[in-house]
């Protein structure tokens, strides 16, 4: 076990071993729920746990960000929101140790979720936890088995399982309108990389500095050494904190191939790519992507991501009847199913529409299994089971053979 494993066994054993002493309580009907937003980045999670606070009887309670400047804009969001301040703070366990706290939102960088999620729920909160889940299958497994034992509410954000058509057309699948699913493709590019123009010009022109930065708590206390600005601020864009487009975007995509068509984990795993255009910084994540999964239901599955050219998006749907396009997974947009591309005699005839409308939110529909204790709709298991898929991809990618999944073993292996 390296230096880093062996620091977040650490934090888990320690949180596992406060478990037993930690608070929660049991809401009532008319109990609002204590929320705190780990992590006041460019995600915006905040602001839905805003948007949701009447709603979902919500209060924002306390705030965390290692970044002074981000956590000073995270109380003055709730300020401004709520006419109340925050508690606010650059560490995690102070947080975790307010009973006013009954559930943490956390969007902090890739390499901290697990850690994050297992310290959060052995401290007896619920958790709303952002995607990728995990960097490898051992954080993975740890944080799974950990969210089990706990009991605790947990929804992972891959959000677009509660996009207003993603329920329909999972419905309209189960009831075979798309006949035999026979190939699922989503191409997702782009100019520029989200490692560089993510979070706008007003983001990139305010750098972070030493002075400003819990820097030993964005490293999880792992590898200390000097403040880097580019790594910090550009995080996305290094291997060390997030592995590349084949988790960071594509597990929206594999979450909803999951969801849409009604499966676990995927036998096969190839994947080719490289970094061919956006070299500067010493970024070593890929800029271009290839992916394909051999599903044992009979199907595959295709993504790709390149920046440098933005053109030529979408994301279908292929079956025996015709074509889902579900376009380019866009909420706003009517999806269809029609019967491009079929020759069978039960071919679609009639164009099967998908419509925006109005629907319960990802962060609304979390808050509201935290006061009922129900299952919310992307639970701890859709997590395991995006996060083996994009892993076998990344390991198809780093060791160039083609990856399988183990499941009585819960290992990714060559085959």
């Amino acid at each position: 076990m390296d230096r880093q494993s062996n620091r977040r066994h650490f934090l888990t054993s320690a949180a596992m071993a406060m478990a037993a002493g930690s608070y929660s309580r049991v809401l009532g009907a008319n109990d609002r729920i204590g929320v705190a937003n780990v992590g006041y980045g460019r995600r915006g999670l905040l602001k839905e746990i805003l948007a949701e606070k009447e709603n979902a009887r919500a209060d924002v309670v306390a705030v965390c960000d290692t970044w002074r400047q981000k956590r000073e804009a995270a109380v003055e969001t709730v300020k401004e929101a709520t006419a109340t301040t925050p508690f606010s703070t650059a560490r995690l366990a102070e947080v975790l140790a307010r009973k006013d706290v009954d559930a943490v939102v956390i969007g902090t960088p890739d390499h901290l979720h697990c850690t994050q999620l297992i310290e959060a729920v052995n401290a007896g909160k619920d958790v709303y936890i952002e995607k990728p889940l995990a960097m490898n299958m051992e954080e993975l497994i740890r944080a799974f088995d950990a969210v089990k034992r706990s009991g605790r509410v947990v929804q992972v954000g891959t959000q677009m399982r509660s996009y207003p058509q993603s329920t329909p057309a999972r419905e309209a699948l189960a009831g075979k309108a798309l006949g035999s699913v026979l190939k699922v493709e989503q191409a997702r590019n782009g100019y520029k990389p989200y490692w560089i123009g993510y979070g706008g010009d007003s983001y990139r022109d305010a750098p972070p500095t030493a002075a400003d930065v819990d820097w030993s708590a964005f490293l999880l206390e792992d590898k200390q050494r000097p403040f880097n600005a580019i790594h910090y601020r550009d995080w996305y864009g290094f291997r060390e904190f997030s592995l590349g487009p084949q988790t960071n975007l594509m597990v929206h995509f594999i979450d909803l191939v999951h969801y849409v068509t009604s499966v676990e984990f995927p036998r096969y795993a190839v994947s080719l790519g490289g970094t061919f255009h956006w070299k500067q910084n010493g970024y070593d994540v890929p800029d271009s992507i290839e992916v394909a999964y051999e599903y044992p239901e009979g199907f595959l599955v295709r993504y790709a991501t390149s920046f440098g050219n933005g053109a030529g998006n979408f994301a279908k749907w292929f079956g025996t009847r015709g074509t889902l396009d579900a376009k380019s997974l866009s909420p706003r947009a009517t999806w269809e199913i029609t019967g491009d591309g079929s020759g069978e005699a039960d071919r679609i005839t009639k164009p099967i529409l998908f419509e925006p409308r109005e629907v319960v939110s990802h962060m609304q529909n979390f808050l509201d299994c935290v006061r009922s204790r129900k299952q919310p709709i992307a639970p701890i298991e859709a997590g395991f089971s995006h996060s083996v898929a994009v892993l076998m991809a990344d390991a198809a990618f780093t060791k160039g053979r083609r990856m399988t999944y183990d499941a009585a073993q819960r290992r990714i292996l060559p085959g």
